[in-house]
């Protein structure tokens, strides 16, 4: 799929619907060091990416009262890394709206775990790099880039900024 990453829109549509699609990324701490896997639960008209968590984790007693966070994501055609403001939140609407099996198989105890609760990372920046191009298309830049002494043709960056 084309996407023209000079429109804002159509790159912000595709990060979305991709983490929707796929949700596992890596979640972290802006200052590092260390980032974790993570299923996201997006929330479009809020810029909002939330993770079920457990409060006794040492990513939670990081965030504390919030803290500034990265999630990176990664696909075939598309790579992000977004950042905005961490916050530990425990929202019993929003556990039953995203519990699934994935989330169930982490928290055998349920959603009335008390350990149970939701990090909400809100989306203030992205960087999203968008590959246009196929296996065939790949190998072909790579080569022309070679042989040319340039950098391939596959694809472009966008920067986003939400709120």
């Amino acid at each position: 799929m084309s996407i023209d990453m000079n429109d804002r829109a159509a790159v912000e549509r595709k990060l979305w619907d991709d983490i929707e699609r796929h949700q596992t990324g890596m979640l972290g701490l802006a200052d590092g060091p260390i980032l974790q896997p993570m299923t996201a639960f997006v929330e479009r008209e809020g810029e909002r990416l939330w993770f079920f968590a457990r409060t006794d984790t040492a990513l939670t007693r990081r965030i504390g009262e919030g803290a500034e966070g990265l999630f990176v994501f990664q696909q075939r055609d598309l790579q992000a890394a977004i950042t905005g403001h961490l916050k530990v939140q425990h929202d019993e609407a929003r556990i039953a709206k995203y519990w699934n099996a994935v989330a169930a198989a982490w928290h055998p105890q349920g959603k009335t775990d008390p350990r149970l609760t939701l990090i909400c990372l809100d989306a203030r920046d992205a960087e999203v790099w968008c590959s246009q191009a196929g296996p065939v298309t790949f190998a072909w830049e790579i080569a022309k880039a070679n042989a040319r002494k340039h950098e391939p043709h596959l694809g472009g960056r966008a920067n986003l900024h939400f709120h």
